[in-house]
């Protein structure tokens, strides 16, 4: 029976040679960096234009990461690639007669991608604080400043939980297709969506991405926004218990059901 350091290797060697997990990582970072960083020059040329509110309530530090509305998606599609690929393959049956423990199989394999992505975020989330500040100017805070260290190190935990929590769900699904099918739009528009909707906002705001994003909130209710009946760790808490839900549910349908 395989060991779990053996497995964890294979897992590694599975996702550092196939492009399209290594493209969509090189696309988080490249989406998330170029987008903050023309948000936070046009937010510098036209903040004399913003309303007495949104001047008042201004954060640099959620503003430099308005990028990762699109990042997240990219993040979405490396979490389902390192899962489906296996099922659209074929590939699964192979692993599962080398790994006949099934949890091993996919808690190895979470690790593994859930620790590059965490790397990646983390990398993207600091870079893409420092260049959305710099060109931020005179508006532009610092990582010394209040929360704001907290704000960017949680900016790379939602990167990183986002892969992890498409990971649980493709695992559910067994079908890359049919997971970005469900998990794109969703983030993309009905969560956006919903949580501009009277009355849907109020459920919208317990979904995992906008629950989740409030740790990169350094001003409680930035730019006019609703305030969030939970703070920041709390949003970040409940983006918890999604992964979990997630996870748990990939387990059990790998658990019960033939490859």
């Amino acid at each position: 029976m395989a060991s779990v350091p053996a497995v964890l290797t294979s897992e590694w060697t599975k996702i550092r040679t196939v492009s399209s997990t290594t493209w969509t990582l090189i696309a988080a970072f490249v989406v998330t960096v170029a987008m903050g960083a023309a948000l936070s020059a046009l937010f510098k040329s036209r903040f004399d234009d913003l309303s007495a509110t949104e001047r008042a309530t201004f954060d640099p530090t959620f503003v430099s990461f308005s990028g990762m509305i699109l990042g997240q998606l990219a993040m979405v599609v490396f979490g389902v690639l390192v899962v489906g690929t296996e099922y659209s393959s074929g590939m699964i049956r192979t692993s599962l007669a080398a790994v006949p423990r099934r949890g091993t199989l996919l808690f190895s394999k979470i690790a593994v991608a859930g620790a590059l992505a965490l790397v990646v975020g983390l990398i993207t989330s600091f870079l893409t604080f420092l260049l959305g500040q710099a060109l931020l100017g005179d508006h532009g805070t610092d990582l010394g400043a209040d929360n704001v260290l907290r704000a960017v190190v949680g900016g790379g935990l939602y990167m990183g939980l986002i892969a992890v929590f498409s990971m649980g769900v493709a695992a559910m699904l067994r079908s890359s297709m049919l997971s970005l099918g469900i998990l794109m739009p969703f983030f993309f528009l009905v969560s956006q969506i919903l949580s501009s909707v009277p009355g849907a906002k109020t459920v919208a705001r317990y979904f995992p991405d906008q629950a989740g994003s409030k740790i990169m909130q350094v001003v409680p209710d930035a730019m006019g926004s609703d305030e969030a009946p939970y703070g920041p760790w709390g949003g970040l808490g409940i983006m918890v218990i999604w992964v979990v839900a997630a996870l748990v549910g990939g387990y059990l349908v790998l658990r019960e059901r033939d490859a």
